[in-house]
């Protein structure tokens, strides 16, 4: 299957040259293109790419603006910034972005991303590392408040913790409760024993942990047991995973 991509940026000649690009390598299709922030993230509501090329100056928002709601609305976007200033990219790897490619760039430096992007989502379901977590709890439960009304969940039912078009929804092994609050909050009334934030968007339940491999470079995924979802892992917060249970 094919990924979606969008390129976002306020030059026609870049958008052309990162065109070129994507119509090169096989495994990707150009869904769209936006001249300013607005109009990326309008393309990112209605056609849900999967790969997204952004310039970080552009009219209306910026690129990196762009992103933090990108992230808020689906965290698993992958985002490479393709900018004439490399004064923002630290900026960019607190975002987890994907790849920060500096203008102006050979083809062959988009070819090569674009290629390790395939790779990974060719080989996503492999096992290439895991480790297998056990951990036992009793029936706690947590309150979470939602339009529906107020929902009593057992921690040791929630599997994921994620942000999904800017609300936060929790993940048990029967049932989804979609609420208002933020992952901070619930973070704080969880059992720190328990749960695990492993990235800006996501907490998981380590008990729930089934497997986890590289993902970019700066990234992991965890594969979680009684659900499709799987959460990002930051390289930081995978060396205190590791701290925690001594692999």
């Amino acid at each position: 299957m094919e990924l979606k991509v969008l390129i976002g940026d306020d030059e026609e000649g870049m958008r052309m040259v990162l065109r070129k690009a994507v119509e090169k390598i096989e495994g990707f299709k150009l869904i769209g293109e936006a001249e300013d922030g607005e109009a990326v993230l309008s393309k990112v509501e209605e056609l849900h790419p999967e790969v997204i090329f952004l310039d970080v100056e552009m009219p209306k928002l910026s690129g990196i603006e762009c992103a933090k709601k990108i992230i808020d609305i689906n965290p698993k976007i992958i985002i490479i910034f393709a900018t004439a200033y490399e004064m923002y990219m630290s900026d960019a790897f607190q975002l987890y972005a994907f790849d920060y490619i500096v203008k102006p760039f050979k083809l062959d430096r988009i070819y090569q991303t674009l290629n390790r992007i395939k790779t990974l989502n060719e080989h996503k379901n492999e096992e290439n590392m895991y480790k297998i977590i056990r951990h036992e709890k009793g029936l706690e439960k947590i309150l979470v408040r939602s339009k529906e009304g107020i929902s009593f969940i057992d921690m040791k039912d929630i599997v994921i913790i994620q942000r999904e078009d800017r609300n936060t929804v929790i993940y048990s092994i029967d049932n989804s409760y979609i609420t208002s609050e933020g992952l901070s909050e619930l973070e704080e009334r969880l059992d720190k024993t328990q749960f695990f934030r492993s990235h800006k968007s996501y907490i998981i339940n380590l008990s729930m942990i089934h497997k986890i491999y590289p993902y970019g470079r700066w990234t992991y995924i965890v594969k979680l047991k009684n659900t499709d979802k799987d959460a990002l892992l930051t390289h930081d917060r995978y060396e205190v995973l590791k701290e925690i249970f001594n692999f």
